[in-house]
C-alpha cells in the first residue's frame, strides 16, 4: 500500500465519520440552541431542563436516522476489509 492509498482511505474513513455523525450534531446543535435561549429568556438555569430534550432527540435522530448511519459504517467497514484482504500473501 502506498502513501497515496493510506491517504485515500483515511479521507474516506472521515468522510464517513462526518456522515454519519451529521445528523445526530445538527440535531444536537439546534436542540441545544433552542433550550439555552429559552434558559435565557425565563432565566431557568437549572441543567437538567437541558437534560431531557436532548435526550429525546437523540432518541429520535437514532429512529430516524439510525438504520442510515449504521448502513454508511457498515458499507465503509465491509470495504475496508475487502481492499485488506486483497493485500495479503494469499491474494
Amino acid at each position: 500500500m502506498t502513501l497515496a492509498h493510506a491517504l485515500d482511505w483515511m479521507e474516506r474513513m472521515l468522510w464517513t465519520a462526518v456522515l454519519a455523525g451529521a445528523p445526530a450534531v445538527i440535531v444536537l446543535v439546534i436542540v441545544g440552541i433552542t433550550i439555552s435561549i429559552g434558559q435565557a429568556a425565563t432565566q431557568i438555569n437549572d441543567s437538567a431542563v437541558g437534560f431531557a430534550p436532548k435526550a429525546l432527540a437523540m432518541m429520535a435522530v437514532l429512529v430516524i436516522w439510525g438504520e442510515w448511519m449504521f448502513l454508511r459504517l457498515r458499507d465503509f467497514a465491509v470495504e475496508a476489509m475487502h481492499a485488506m484482504a486483497s493485500l495479503g500473501p494469499g491474494a
